[in-house]
Formats: structure tokens, C-alpha cells, sequence
């Protein structure tokens, strides 16, 4: 916990600068209750070609944010990082639930695997890069630890990879 609270430390005051804040809170705000990740699979659901991945992009959030909210925040608990460390300014709101895993960055990396694995790369790559900046957003703005979004990560891999392979199961991929 202390290279965790020293890296945010680091990040608030080596690599934070006013003109890049605003950005941060957008792009972190993408990632609220997956919101850029629920439209984008709306709209993916409106065509044919695209559709049967929207469904499994849907089964991956979901199954993701059940475990990461429904499950893990909990037997974990966590407190989130500006609870602990008293120099630590947060940017935009403090969150309420527990720090561990990082939702946000699960319910991205979740989603934009199989975008990735299913849909081309066009569409795949793009949704990777913006589910890395939501994953680095958590602690540019300081609500947090680096362990809380690299597990995000590790679980969204194995979430979307678990899906993804009912996918190819099926032949849908």
C-alpha cells in the first residue's frame, strides 16, 4: 500500500497539470456506470453485422460489474486512497463504495476485449485505447490505488476472455 499511495503522490505532483485536468474528469466520466460502453453497444446493436458481439459485449459488462461491484468491492473493502492518504487531492467527486477492484476499468476492459477479439480492429483497437485512459483517469484524479485498476484489468481480461470463448463456441466469433 505504500508504492500505491507513493505512485498517486507522484502522479498529483509530477505529472497533474491544470490544463490536462479537464480532460481526466472526461474521459473518467466516459466510464461512469458504464455509460460510453452501454451506448456503444446499443449502437453496435443496431446493425446485423455487429449485433451478436454487442450481446456478448453486454454479457462481459455485466458478468464483470457483478463481480467487481456485486462481489468483490465487498469481501475486499478497501478504502479509497484519499481516505488514507491525507495529502492526496482528488479531482471532481469522491466515490462512496469501496476502492478494490477499479470498477471503471473493469467495466471498460471487459467491454473493449471483445470488441477487440470479435469485431475488427478498427473498432477494437480505438475501444482498447479509451478503456487504458478510463483505467489511468482512476488515478490521474485520485480515487484509486494502482492495484485497484491493475486488478480491474486482470479480471476484465479473464471476464471477457471466458465470454469470448462461448463465443467461438457458438461460432459467433
Amino acid at each position: 500500500m505504500i508504492l500505491d499511495g507513493n505512485i498517486l503522490l507522484w502522479i498529483q505532483t509530477a505529472v497533474r497539470q491544470d490544463w490536462m485536468d479537464s480532460f481526466w474528469l472526461f474521459v473518467t466520466r466516459l466510464g461512469d456506470r458504464g455509460t460510453i460502453w452501454l451506448l456503444t453497444i446499443l449502437v453496435l446493436c443496431c446493425f446485423k453485422k455487429t449485433r451478436k458481439t454487442a450481446v456478448y459485449a453486454f454479457i462481459s459488462l455485466a458478468f464483470a460489474f457483478l463481480l467487481g461491484e456485486g462481489l468483490l468491492k465487498h469481501l475486499i473493502a478497501r478504502p479509497r486512497p484519499f481516505d488514507m492518504i491525507p495529502d492526496l487531492v482528488v479531482l471532481g467527486t469522491k466515490p462512496g463504495s469501496y476502492s478494490c477492484p477499479s470498477g471503471h476499468t473493469m467495466s471498460s476492459f471487459a467491454t473493449a476485449w471483445i470488441y477487440y477479439l470479435g469485431l475488427d480492429k478498427k473498432i477494437g483497437i480505438p475501444a482498447m485505447i479509451l478503456a487504458g485512459l478510463i483505467g489511468i483517469s482512476r488515478l490521474y484524479i485520485g480515487v484509486h490505488y494502482p492495484t485497484d485498476v491493475l486488478l480491474g484489468f486482470i479480471l476484465a481480461t479473464g471476464v471477457s476472455y471466458f465470454v469470448f470463448q462461448i463465443m467461438k463456441k457458438r461460432g459467433d466469433a
